[in-house]
């Protein structure tokens, strides 16, 4: 074994055992005489694997993401990983201290304060008092709640509570650091606060393991992640490959294989047979980073009435509440296809860098013939969108903006007065 390797992880397996017929009883009494009753009855019991051989190293310093669909295994992972349950198959070897942070508050009791709490979650978590002591200040400050430190936590409103865990937890000193969506805490600002700790310890050279649904998040600090499905690792490696990864294997198929007549209207010809979103990779899939380019096939064969005579391609995309955002056809664009005689064919729209934040979208398509409309399914084919790092500063737009982002360039054009060396200092150490 490589003397670098933090964690090490060999054919690891959980599993639980599901009960379907057991009848719950309020009282010892009733339980004692349900089983007087009907000794000899069968609970039905279902073996079930929330993990299954998985095996992976992680090498010290290293941070790596965990991604995946709720109900994939992500949490039991950190679970097995942090040693709060044991695998039932496998072995799991951890060099260093492991500090966890897996529900953001657990160990704080309502009527002690915040200054109290801080020890006793501290504690729990695994700090020492001197521990504690050395970074109390740290800790308050972090938190921003010396106002009412000495105030029982079940007077704190809700964003004051997760503040001051977080800030708890976020101070462990540990060689391996395990969390679990601790970047969806709190408010915007918050979140921002806690994005900026997670790259401080990150530069620390702890060995970090984050389970997020922020992909930008994931992005922005991780340099490796592991991709989980159905209780089995499907990736491991690059953290941008192991997103796009994550992206195709989300992709809702099963939308884009749906009866067309359900979605065209009564005037439309049947010409639209299929339609399809891919990636620019040309792959079907059905969630998207922000700013990636979306591909949008739609195939036509000819009906009754005949064939085409000048193929013209239409979209208009919605989104699920706020309704249009955005259209075009090739007529527009000065996109023009030879004239003839057009039996068959797909007709391909590539949305460059669409610049939509996040959500759900759906897409009409239009088929022309010329200057004529000829057929249209409304809302055939959908696709998700999932927060990004489209600036590449890790603040990526709030959702609460509308629904497009912004491409800009900044200017300046002004000179700032110049200030004393004791000022440039001041400034300095505030920044």
């Amino acid at each position: 074994m490589s003397e670098d390797i933090a964690i090490s992880v060999r054919n690891a397996g959980k599993a639980y055992t599901l009960v379907h017929n057991q009848a719950r009883h309020t009282t010892l009494a009733e339980a004692a005489l349900e089983r007087i009753r009907h000794p000899f009855r069968r609970q039905n019991k279902e073996t079930f694997w929330a993990l299954r051989d998985i095996s992976f190293d992680i090498r010290q310093g290293d941070v790596v993401g965990i991604i995946g669909r709720n109900g994939a295994g992500k949490s039991t992972l950190l679970k097995v990983l942090s040693q709060i349950t044991q695998p039932t198959t496998g072995e799991i070897d951890l060099w260093g201290r492991v500090g966890s942070l897996l529900e953001v508050g657990t160990g704080f009791h309502p009527e002690l304060t915040g200054r109290e709490n801080i020890y006793l979650n501290g504690h729990i978590l695994g700090m020492r008092k001197k521990e504690i002591d050395r970074q109390f200040d740290a800790i308050v400050d972090f938190a921003g709640v010396e106002q009412f430190l000495d105030t029982p936590v079940k007077r704190f409103s809700s964003g004051m509570y997760v503040r001051l865990a977080f800030a708890v937890a976020a101070h462990l000193d540990s060689e391996i650091l395990i969390v679990d969506e601790v970047l969806a805490v709190g408010d915007t600002d918050f979140q921002k606060k806690c994005l900026g700790k997670m790259k401080d310890v990150a530069r620390s050279g702890r060995t970090v393991i984050l389970v997020s649904h922020n992909m930008a998040a994931v992005g922005n600090l991780c340099n490796s992640a592991l991709v989980i499905r159905n209780g089995q690792l499907m990736f491991q490696g690059d953290t941008n490959q192991a997103i796009a990864f994550y992206a195709q294997q989300n992709a809702s198929i099963a939308r884009t294989h749906r009866d067309p007549s359900e979605f065209r209207p009564k005037w439309a010809r049947n010409l639209i047979r299929s339609a399809t979103v891919r990636n620019a990779a040309g792959h079907e899939q059905g969630t998207f980073l922000m700013g990636s380019d979306i591909r949008i096939d739609m195939t036509f064969q000819e009906d009754a009435v005949g064939p085409l005579g000048a193929p013209v391609m239409g979209i208009v995309l919605n989104h699920s509440t706020m309704g249009i955002v955005g259209g075009v056809n090739t007529r527009m664009t000065a996109f023009e296809p030879q004239r003839g005689v057009y039996h068959n064919g797909t007709m391909s729209c590539t949305l460059k860098r669409p610049p939509f934040l996040p959500g759900t979208y759906s897409v009409d398509l239009w088929l022309g013939d010329g200057h004529a409309d000829v057929d249209c399914l409304l809302g055939f084919v959908t696709f998700d969108l999932e927060t990004a790092d489209v600036y590449g500063t890790g603040r990526p737009p709030a959702q609460k903006l509308g629904v497009i982002f912004l491409d800009a360039e900044w200017n300046l054009d002004a000179n700032p007065d110049e200030v004393s060396t004791r000022e440039n200092a001041a400034v300095v150490a505030t920044s």
